[in-house]
């Protein structure tokens, strides 16, 4: 794969490069499988729309063309139409933010999909979302399979994980 550059410049970031070592959407680590491509969890609707809509330039035109996107946070934009986020401050104090990601996991899912590889980082992230799964187990274990009112905050929150809540 040639050698590409991202260079980002949005309101959180301004003049960070990465580079692209991996074919987009492949290569992942083992052990690592999300459900859903970034463009499909833009499509169902995850983080009331407000997600990443001044950086739509660092990442394929085609992941926005479906998206629920909103100049301002919009719980109803969700696929279980509910808020199932912590404010930025919150992942901040507890040290879960990386520099090179300021807006946090999805962020780093974005580039990671994209062929973006950061040693250490990529093995806490992953471990970070292989943890969400006993949120799974907890929606297995109280709600019928297919029950979107059961448990919709966490339903919601393991879809902005990238797990495939909507079967559970």
């Amino acid at each position: 794969m040639p050698e590409r550059w991202i260079e980002v410049n949005d309101r959180m970031q301004q003049g960070y490069r990465y580079r692209l070592t991996a074919p987009i959407g492949r290569d992942f680590h083992e052990g690592f499988r999300p459900a859903f491509t970034p463009a499909k969890m833009l499509s169902l609707g995850v983080f009331g729309g407000k997600y990443m809509t001044d950086c739509r330039g660092e990442f394929p035109a085609e992941w926005f063309a479906d998206a629920k996107l909103s100049a301002n946070r919009d719980a109803s934009l969700n696929f279980f139409g509910v808020d199932a986020s912590q404010p930025l401050s919150v992942w901040r104090s507890k040290g879960w933010i990386h520099p090179d990601d300021p807006r946090g996991w999805f962020q780093w899912y974005c580039r990671y999909f994209m062929g973006r590889r950061l040693a250490g980082e990529d093995d806490r992230q992953i471990r970070r979302w292989k943890a969400i799964e006993r949120h799974a187990a907890q929606v297995r274990g109280h709600c019928e399979a297919g029950d979107w009112n059961c448990r919709p905050r966490q339903r919601q929150a393991l879809l902005q994980w990238a797990y495939d809540s909507l079967t559970l």
